[in-house]
């Protein structure tokens, strides 16, 4: 409950622009454990979770980042090192 009432303290700081009102709540970490975490009080808290990492490819590599990746990575687009 405690990191639930923060998370929705942390929000309710946020500005506001009076037109838009308060745009969708986005909480970024690196921690696979945390982000499991901050999922579970998504529906309560109105907010998602990602990885970091996750919004800078998105930002820097457009939406479709992952599937461009993987599309590349099954054509031999990646080396292959074998151990």
């Amino acid at each position: 409950m405690r990191k639930q009432e923060e998370i929705q303290k942390g929000i309710s700081e946020l500005p506001i622009n009076p037109n838009k009102g308060l745009k969708p709540v986005k909480i970024l970490t690196s921690c696979p454990s945390c982000l499991q975490g901050l999922q579970r009080y998504g529906d309560d808290t109105e907010t998602t979770a990602d990885y970091i990492v996750v919004e800078l490819a998105k930002h820097n590599l457009g939406e479709d980042w992952l599937e461009d990746y993987v599309d590349k990575a099954t054509k031999g687009g990646i080396e292959k090192i074998l151990l």
